[in-house]
Parts: C-alpha cells; sequence; structure tokens
C-alpha cells in the first residue's frame, strides 16, 4: 500500500495539536475535547490504521503507525505540531518523538509509559471473532449476545461504537484479523535505552490506573529530558473521559505555558 492517509477531522485554527486516540478506538472518541481544545489549537483528530474510517492494512506496528503520523502532517503540510496520545496513541506519540523529532513540538501522553505491558487482549479479541455478524440486525441485538462474554457495559458500549451498518448489513470499522496478528506488537514496545527525547512531555495518568508506574516514572526522567508528570483524581485508564474538564484544563495550561 502506496502512502495511505489516515482518515482525520480538522477543528479550529492556530498552532496544530494532533491527537492519536488508544486501541480499538477512534476520532470519535476524542471529539468532544477537540472542540474545545480547537478554541485555542487547530486540531486533528485521527483514526490509526485498523480503527475508524482508515484502511485496513495487515501490518501495525509502532514504526509503520509513526510513518503512517508522518504521511499525514506532510499531506497536511505540517511542519511542526503538538502531539497527544492516549495508550497505544501515546507509544505512537513517543516514537514520533524518537523516530522524527523535527516534527514534533510539545507531546503529551496519557496514561501509558514506554514500556511492554501484560494484557494481550486475546480473549476479547476472540470473542468478537466469533461472532457471527449476518444473524444480528440491531446494534442491540451484538450488545445482548456480548453481555455474558463481555460483562462490563461500559467496554461493551465503547466496542460497540465501532460497529455500523454496511449495505444493510452490520460490520466492524476495526479490522480484528490485523489487530490479532499484531497484538504482541501492539502492547509490546522497544527499548528505550537510547532514547534521549528533548521535546517538552506531559506524562498524565489517572490516579486509579496502574499504567505508569513509580519504576515506569524513573526510566521516563531518564530519557525524557523535559518530562512532567500530573495526576487526575478519580480517574482510570480512560481518564479523558472520566475527568475531561480536568483533563483539558491540564493539558492545555501545559501546552499553552
Amino acid at each position: 500500500m502506496n502512502n495511505p492517509i489516515l482518515h482525520h477531522h480538522i477543528y479550529g485554527q492556530g498552532d496544530p495539536l494532533i491527537i492519536i486516540h488508544g486501541l480499538f478506538g477512534s476520532s470519535r472518541n476524542w471529539q468532544t475535547l477537540a472542540k474545545r481544545y480547537a478554541e485555542h489549537f487547530k486540531v486533528v483528530t485521527v483514526d490509526v490504521r485498523n480503527h475508524g474510517h482508515s484502511f485496513h492494512d495487515e501490518e501495525m506496528d509502532y514504526a509503520l503507525m509513526t510513518q503512517d503520523i508522518v504521511n499525514l502532517m506532510m499531506f497536511l503540510n505540517l511542519p511542526m505540531a503538538h502531539v497527544l496520545g492516549h495508550s497505544m496513541g501515546g507509544k505512537i506519540a513517543m516514537t514520533l518523538a524518537h523516530r522524527h523529532p523535527q516534527f514534533l513540538n510539545k507531546l503529551i501522553v496519557a496514561d501509558i509509559a514506554p514500556e511492554p505491558y501484560l494484557h494481550d487482549y486475546h480473549d476479547l479479541i476472540d470473542v468478537i471473532l466469533a461472532l457471527d455478524l449476518s444473524v444480528y440486525k440491531h446494534r442491540q441485538d451484538v450488545d445482548q449476545a456480548l453481555v455474558p462474554l463481555i460483562p462490563d457495559i461500559g467496554l461493551r458500549q465503547f466496542l460497540l461504537q465501532s460497529l455500523y451498518h454496511k449495505e444493510s448489513e452490520l460490520n466492524w470499522k476495526i479490522n480484528w484479523p490485523a489487530i490479532k496478528k499484531n497484538i504482541q506488537a501492539i502492547i509490546g514496545f522497544d527499548s528505550i535505552t537510547d532514547w534521549n527525547i528533548v521535546s517538552p512531555t506531559l506524562f498524565i495518568h489517572g490516579a486509579l490506573s496502574n499504567y505508569v508506574t513509580e519504576k515506569a516514572r524513573k526510566r521516563i526522567q531518564q530519557h525524557f529530558k523535559y518530562a512532567e508528570f500530573e495526576e487526575i483524581s478519580g480517574a482510570g485508564h480512560w481518564l479523558h473521559a472520566e475527568q475531561p474538564q480536568s483533563f483539558f484544563e491540564k493539558t492545555r495550561r501545559f501546552l499553552q505555558q
């Protein structure tokens, strides 16, 4: 595939701010906050490959996903931008800072650290892949079928945002087979022993989340020269959705200081 461009939305004007969603998400998850940021910045929300309305591809790793962001910036004639990434999107943003620092102004990494994680999501992915969507007519029907398999209603509703009708049949926007094939690369992360990131970077995490440990913070401080840390009270991994006002205020302040 020859340099396809990620599906994206643009809001507002000013200094560019690119927002990159996490695994199983899409730019839609950031629409409300993007409109708030757009009062101060030119905001670009993206759908990562194999998510949302972006292209599907069998291969998916951080080098490729980072190059997708670079291709989009060149397409939009953005020589430099602030970048905010959540979870998987945070890993993409950090890889951009390492591989292509000339494109980066300030960096915000939301509830993730530059390290591998253990959860491979195979239980969730296999449940989705086992569904025969042809027997369902409505999203609510799929929701009911998933109740005994994915009892967490919040997680189900999040996943079902990627379900849509195509020619009267239900389909997934997420390329589940590609996610399954590449899940080890997605949950993993290359060693950062040779990293020396000089872009101002905010690591913001939820107080109820365990994604950014004290050990991870020490490694971050070794390799991100101007790292700052913020904690969002009353929030877990989905801190931007659980405490949007606090998240917005802390991140806007960092970007504008």
